[in-house]
């Protein structure tokens, strides 16, 4: 049992004698953050809804904090995959995330649920109607603007956490 207290405990320590650390994250900027609640209706397009909510408040810096709710139709862009895969019965939503910004758009992933619990996942694509109810709560990041640049690494664009101008650092 010594053996193994002594492997777990070096592990937390930090890298062997002789071994590299890994590479620091470089510093981003940070930022409070300012809460939206909303509630979609029967029928909503779910990323249609959201963008728009990010586009009427400007909100430059952004993040999905929950959602909860159920769809009818989803439309999910697959790991791996170019074209979009749909699906049409009864879903719960068990988990909406990403990044929101009114210049760039949103990255989002959805997972659902179907009637016997089988989770799909993806890319957040148009066509994702409300059911019942999306409740969702976003936050705002003030003092951050996201952006996409084209990352070399495979070509696509990425985000770019950058401070926001002094002049739009005012509370959303």
């Amino acid at each position: 049992m010594r053996p193994l207290l002594f492997l777990f405990f070096s592990c937390l320590a930090g890298p062997a004698l002789g071994q590299a650390a890994p590479p620091a994250m470089p510093p981003t900027p940070s930022s409070s953050v300012q809460a939206y609640a909303l509630r979609l209706r029967p029928g909503d397009d779910l990323r249609q809804q959201v963008l728009a909510f990010v586009a009427a408040h400007h909100l430059e810096a952004g993040a999905v904090l929950t959602c909860v709710g159920s769809l009818t139709d989803v439309s999910l862009r697959l790991a791996n995959q170019e074209a979009a895969t749909h699906y049409h019965g009864h879903f719960e939503i068990v988990s909406l995330v990403g990044t929101l910004s009114a210049s760039g758009g949103g990255h989002l992933h959805l997972a659902v649920a179907d009637s016997t619990g089988r989770t799909l996942g993806g890319h957040l694509l148009d066509g994702c109607r409300v059911y019942t109810t999306a409740e969702l709560v976003l936050g705002a990041l003030p003092a951050l603007r996201f952006e996409r640049e084209k990352d070399a690494t495979y070509g696509y664009n990425e985000l770019v956490v950058k401070p926001a101008p002094a002049r739009s650092r005012k509370k959303p």
